[in-house]
């Protein structure tokens, strides 16, 4: 009888991270094209549990292409967030100038994630 232990190889744990990487890029996309449709929020839950799925298999890419990917996605929401924050109260003071710099950064973090689908979909790292 043969004993031996089925270990997934490179090709199958690079599979595996890209499966993530795209259950990650598709939330933030649904998040992103929420912010920019009027009408649209599907929540902040969504984007959480995408932040979720980075940080616990960012560790799991090291080495790899798709590295750059989960620290891509992380760096985005972590700036968003950041930059929502700062531009909040422009709200408060101005209706305005509050909602075409939200505009703005849903429309940057829209593109970001377009652009690290496009670099997944080709298998490349996606440049910082």
């Amino acid at each position: 009888m043969n004993d031996i232990i089925d270990v997934p190889n490179g090709d199958e744990r690079a599979e595996g991270l890209k499966a993530w990487g795209w259950v990650s890029y598709v939330l933030h996309l649904i998040v992103a094209l929420g912010a920019v449709i009027p009408g649209a929020q599907p929540g902040a839950l969504l984007l959480v549990i995408a932040l979720v799925i980075d940080l616990v298999k960012r560790d799991d890419a090291a080495g790899t292409w798709q590295a750059s990917h989960f620290s891509w996605r992380i760096r985005t929401v972590l700036w968003a967030g950041v930059l929502y924050i700062l531009t909040a109260p422009l709200w408060l003071l101005f209706f305005l100038p509050g909602w075409l710099a939200w505009c703005l950064i849903s429309l940057w973090f829209l593109y970001r994630i377009v652009r690290g689908m496009v670099a997944m979909n080709q298998s490349r790292a996606v440049d910082a």
